[in-house]
């Protein structure tokens, strides 16, 4: 009857969960670094060191070693291009959806207005229907809004609108500012009020409170709230693939178009550099969210 003991069969059902969730991951880091073309089978670590040699479908040396094929990743220029779109959709969507989103928790939670409850319970719509539903209306919106624009002006070739970056980021900005909205909430539902009543009692107006006083106090929320719209942005698939066009492309889209042909260990590769670059933003996520209990 020991609360702090397990039983057996919780440990074993335990270690059988975190391996169903975690083991396919390592085992694809592992693919990463495999000697063959073909990845079908893992056919050993790429050792030596020296110019690239083939012997049948193997790559026996080269001059990265076991790092060949993120050595062969760096010098893809499609690589690269997706990488840079992908980071510039993420930063930008980012800080405007940082922005809306802590204005829209700071208008929820001190103040009241007509449409409030409407506009809480609208928060929950883009977290709660599918992504494909959200991608299709986003598609729809874009195509209907870019046609009467392209017919009222008369813009016709390169001049008239299409799906591009431009259409990816405000997509990615309209399903991440709830996802801030509720983590900066929270923040504000925990802050004493009396801090911001005391700096506007000794002479400070309305917007030097808010950023000598409530924003720093806001900040582990707004921090949270950000690093979590950086890694849904970075990691979004299906809402891109409906909004995205020529000039555009990201990683997960690029990933997704050399999935149509034969794995090979480039896409493992970039599946590792990414895994690795979302589990950071996740263990800082983790991080703040730690701090901001303590604190």
């Amino acid at each position: 009857m020991n609360p702090h003991k397990r039983s057996l069969y919780i440990r074993v059902m335990t270690v059988l969960v975190y391996s169903f969730l975690y083991l396919p991951i390592f085992v694809l880091i592992i693919y990463s670094f495999n000697a063959s073309k073909t990845n079908i089978m893992f056919e050993g670590v790429i050792t030596r060191f020296g110019p690239v040699q083939m012997e049948g479908s193997n790559v026996v040396q080269s001059p990265c070693g076991p790092f060949h094929w993120f050595c062969e990743l760096a010098k893809n220029r499609e690589v690269r291009n997706a990488a840079s779109n992908t980071l510039s959709i993420a930063l930008i969507s980012t800080a405007f959806s940082t922005t809306i989103g802590t204005l829209a928790a700071l208008a929820l939670t001190r103040y009241k207005f007509k449409l409030k409850s409407f506009s809480e319970l609208s928060l929950y719509i883009p977290i709660v229907i599918p992504e494909i539903v959200m991608g299709i209306g986003i598609l729809i919106f874009f195509s209907q809004v870019f046609t009467l624009i392209n017919g009222v002006f008369g813009l016709q070739g390169d001049d008239r609108l299409g799906l591009g970056l431009f259409t990816v980021i405000v997509s990615h900005i309209a399903f991440s500012v709830p996802f801030v909205t509720l983590v900066v909430r929270a923040r504000l539902q925990g802050m004493d009020q009396s801090f911001e009543e005391a700096a506007m009692d000794l002479g400070a107006n309305e917007l030097v409170t808010f950023w000598r006083v409530t924003l720093p106090m806001l900040l582990p929320g707004v921090l949270s709230g950000a690093l979590m719209a950086f890694t849904l942005s970075l990691d979004d698939f299906v809402i891109t693939f409906f909004t995205n066009g020529p000039g555009s492309t990201t990683l997960p889209i690029y990933v997704f178009g050399l999935l149509r042909r034969i794995i090979t260990p480039q896409v493992n590769a970039l599946s590792t550099i990414w895994i690795m670059v979302v589990l950071f933003a996740v263990i800082s996520i983790q991080w703040l969210q730690n701090r901001d209990k303590k604190n």
